[in-house]
């Protein structure tokens, strides 16, 4: 399927990003896999009405309740560093309207969503379907705690930033598996961290890139 001029240019610009940023992020080129699947989900169908003439910016917009539709740039790379296969279950954290969810469906084999805000829940998950997604399972609940019911995961994404790595996503990474998720202060001095589990249980960390999400709320906040 060939893409949209509007698409196009976004995936130039994401490329021309991450040819910019190879030496924090340590990949100078994304899969052609994650970009053929990221031009397979048009962003405008997770956008308010009243943004989706800006839905092929390469900056993050507000969906309501405080929270943020991702800069495409970040979902595109955060999306490649977890080096997907189209087997693998994903456990994502913070579904806001359903875009980065929908683009881990087109790459893998299930993908389990936990959203705290209940209204986002229930549009992403009305939102997921309608759109024709049924390998996405969304549920409201505190990302902190994982899913343990379907763990252990290939691979876990957090799309929203919180100080410290929820122990619970640790424990609930297969062997083998990466986790990808922002850490540090509220709206400042966050970093992008590639999380992997070796095949003994043990982990190793990598900074990725410095970058600004919203605050993962939850279990921590109280």
């Amino acid at each position: 399927m060939t893409p949209s001029p509007e698409m196009q240019i976004l995936l130039d610009e994401i490329r021309a990003e991450v040819r910019e940023t190879w030496q924090y992020t340590g990949r100078a080129v994304l899969s052609e896999r994650v970009l053929q699947a990221f031009a397979q989900v048009p962003r405008q169908d997770f956008l308010p009405a009243v943004l989706r003439p800006a839905a092929y910016a390469n900056r993050p917009l507000p969906i309501g309740h405080q929270q943020t539709i991702s800069q495409p740039y970040i979902v595109a790379l955060m999306t490649d560093l977890l080096d997907l296969k189209p087997g693998d279950i994903v456990l994502e954290i913070g579904t806001g309207s359903g875009y980065q969810t929908a683009l881990l469906a087109k790459l893998v084999k299930q993908v389990y969503s936990l959203e705290i805000v209940a209204a986002l829940a229930e549009s992403a998950r009305e939102r997921l379907h309608r759109l024709g997604y049924g390998n996405i399972a969304v549920r409201q609940g505190d990302g902190h705690a994982g899913w343990p019911e379907h763990a252990p995961f290939d691979a876990i994404i957090v799309t929203a930033a919180a100080p410290d790595i929820p122990p619970a996503l640790i424990e609930q990474l297969k062997p083998g598996g990466r986790l990808i998720i922002p850490l540090g202060a509220r709206y400042s001095g966050q970093e992008l961290r590639l999380i992997e589990k070796n095949r003994h249980g043990g982990t190793s960390q990598k900074s990725v890139l410095p970058v600004i999400f919203v605050p993962l709320t939850g279990a921590a906040d109280t």
